[in-house]
């Protein structure tokens, strides 16, 4: 049973398995991808309902520009088509991206800009979508604006702290993940939240993404709940701690 008072406030997701979900079933691979979108909207209308404030989707990783071009023009053409602003309107979501938009389609960007811009007064669920992205590019894009600050004479090396790190990620509008979900059965993060993960929950489960249902939402939340989070504590301090609020 989930505690409705315990709930995770950002989930963040690596959507796996999509094309091997296609051809088990004897289909192509974008088969997989589009199914994968039905379930991209069936996850994001459940925590919208929970009261999830913000969920991540792994949508495209960097290393995903190698995959054949057939299939990476299906995966934006999909997208383009996906990104319904009256689905996120209608669920009062704000739509967020994060990742290097400079290798994306000019007609892709424009979709992004305009769905951001349109939902950008939506006080429900924080949907980001991590597009073109990795955790190793995040990190190198960091460092290069710190590097400039430096170089520009309003940041000073020995400042340079957790938060100045934090501060110039892309991810910086959100808080860190308490829960990180992986379908498809690897158990591996992919160079994905890197940073931001460093204390997430991780919870695998082989369903492939186009399966993932509420049903196995609620595992993942339910097995989170039952974990203790330490922080590098002990236990007792936990506990303590708990027990002084």
């Amino acid at each position: 049973m989930i505690d409705n008072q315990r709930l995770p406030q950002h989930i963040a997701i690596i959507m796996d398995g999509n094309g091997r979900w296609a051809q088990a079933r004897g289909m192509v691979r974008s088969k997989g991808h589009q199914a994968g979108v039905e379930a991209v909207d069936r996850i994001t209308s459940e925590c919208s309902r929970m009261g999830i404030r913000f969920l991540t989707l792994y949508t495209f990783s960097t290393e995903n520009w190698n995959r054949p071009p057939e299939e990476v023009n299906a995966i934006m053409q999909l997208l383009i088509t996906s990104l319904v602003e009256e689905t996120f309107m209608k669920n009062n979501v704000r739509m967020r991206v994060i990742g290097d938009r400079e290798r994306l389609a000019p007609e892709v960007r424009k979709c992004i800009e305009d769905c951001e811009d349109h939902t950008s007064a939506n006080t429900g669920l924080t949907l980001v979508i991590a597009l073109s992205y990795s955790s190793r590019w995040e990190i190198t894009d960091a460092m290069k604006r710190i590097a400039q600050k430096v170089k520009d004479g309003t940041l000073e090396p020995e400042d340079i702290n957790e938060q100045t790190v934090a501060e110039n990620l892309e991810s910086h509008f959100m808080p860190d993940p308490e829960l990180l979900i992986r379908t498809g059965g690897e158990q591996r993060i992919s160079n994905y939240l890197l940073w931001q993960c460093a204390y997430s929950e991780l919870y695998f489960t082989d369903i492939f993404w186009p399966d993932f249902d509420e049903k196995a939402l609620y595992n993942a939340i339910e097995d989170y709940q039952h974990r203790e989070r330490r922080f590098g504590k002990t236990s007792a301090q936990v506990k303590a701690d708990t027990e002084r609020k």
